[in-house]
């Protein structure tokens, strides 16, 4: 495994990271499946897992701690987020300092852990002023509970910019990474945030890497949709917005550069985006060892710039630049 520091900091995470935002296991044999998940990733080097607090109310969590109480707590880097609602109460949720302060306390009793490394802002708070967040947040690596803090993609480059004016106004501790979308279809933060977090020295643990699944390579133009794929049975039918005519193009076209290198496309799509040194963790979600397996590929995948130039013109993105006079 390849470790990087997250922004400016000391903290190293790996390449690869574990998350999962829907781990509703349902029985012994599911459970099990996943702990196996989780001790192939510590064997191999994974040390960054990756949950939230209102991932399956909290079940998510709880999974994690279980699975990782066996392994020494200096060697993890576990992170979580706050935002979403975790109660029926009207204060059960945003990033107000209070729905901030009671939920690290859910987090930490579901991780079995007395501190978390990494603690996102899940999503921004219109309802909520960002003084009052960034103070709880700096609180909180003040007392101990969490280690850094950091944001979401709801985080524009504006709102870097203003979160950072309020932190140095008011010497809070800073704000050490973004967590947004980011792969070969979606590549917004490059418009703006990757130079906004270069300037200020934000790491970026980017997620949703495979586009849904989009870049795996299973969903073919003019087939079937996969039995059991996410496409048949994905509640929000993200990943079905997802499957043009023109994105399905470019993927048999990227599968062939795959082919070239003698990997498959998953692992390229990965690579690449390791090849943005601006990233420092590309959060992925496995559900079984041969998953993560085939995934941790991407590690030592050196795409040449040959191949990096032909993505390129596959893809066809066109950073937005604004010229003013």
């Amino acid at each position: 495994m390849k470790y990087r520091n997250v922004g400016k900091s000391g903290l190293k995470v790996s390449e690869i990271a574990i998350g999962s935002w829907m781990t509703e296991l349902k029985n012994a044999k599911e459970i099990d499946v996943a702990k196996q998940v989780i001790q192939l990733a510590y064997e191999n080097g994974i040390n960054f897992f990756d949950y939230a607090d209102a991932y399956s109310n909290g079940e998510a969590e709880k999974f994690l701690g279980n699975a990782l109480k066996e392994y020494p707590r200096h060697k993890l880097v576990i992170s979580s987020k706050v935002f979403y609602p975790t109660g029926d109460g009207i204060n059960d949720r945003g990033l107000s300092r209070k729905h901030i302060f009671e939920n690290i306390d859910r987090s930490l009793k579901n991780l079995q852990t007395d501190y978390l490394d990494l603690y996102y802002c899940h999503r921004f708070d219109e309802s909520t002023p960002m003084e009052e967040t960034l103070r709880a947040m700096s609180d909180l690596v003040r007392d101990g509970k969490i280690l850094y803090y950091g944001v979401s993609e709801e985080w524009s480059a504006a709102r870097i910019e203003k979160a950072e004016r309020i932190i140095a106004e008011e010497h809070l501790y800073p704000l050490t990474v973004i967590q947004p979308q980011y792969n070969m279809i979606d590549r917004y933060i490059e418009h703006e945030l990757i130079n906004v977090c270069k300037d200020y020295g934000i790491g970026i643990t980017s997620f949703s890497p495979l586009a849904q699944g989009l870049l795996t390579g299973k969903y073919k133009k003019n087939q079937p949709l996969p039995a059991g794929s996410r496409a048949t049975h994905q509640a929000d039918k993200q990943i079905n917005h997802l499957l043009t005519d023109q994105n399905l193009d470019k993927v048999e076209q990227l599968s062939k550069i795959a082919k070239e290198l003698n990997t498959n496309m998953a692992v390229l799509a990965l690579a690449w985006i390791l090849s943005h040194k601006e990233i420092s963790s590309v959060i992925t979600g496995a559900s079984k060892p041969s998953q993560l397996a085939n995934n941790l590929a991407a590690v030592n995948l050196t795409i040449p710039q040959d191949a990096l130039d032909e993505i390129e013109k596959i893809l066809g993105f066109h950073r937005f630049e604004r010229h003013v006079g």
